[in-house]
């Protein structure tokens, strides 16, 4: 896959995570790489009642940014999230 479709997919599900980190160009998709990374595992505390449904909606909001950026190919961070880096 090119990075672009590497981005895509990063935000669509966690299995699209997982497929574009396995098969996807990792350099050139890193930035979107990441940002799914995280906002799908900050995703996880929508679980908590209440409180994390309201974060939950915040994360889905982010993916939505982020999945637009990576259509229009710019590498915009997301609120909150996008400056936080788990991959080098």
């Amino acid at each position: 896959m090119d990075s672009k479709t590497t981005s895509i997919v990063a935000y669509i599900t966690w299995i699209g995570l997982v497929i574009a980190l396995v098969a996807g160009d990792r350099e050139g998709a890193k930035f979107h790489l990441n940002q799914a990374l995280v906002i799908w595992l900050a995703g996880l505390l929508g679980a908590i009642p209440c409180i994390g449904w309201l974060w939950g909606i915040f994360c889905f909001i982010c993916a939505v940014m982020g999945l637009i950026s990576a259509i229009n190919g710019e590498e915009k961070e997301v609120p909150l999230l996008g400056r936080i880096k788990l991959l080098k």
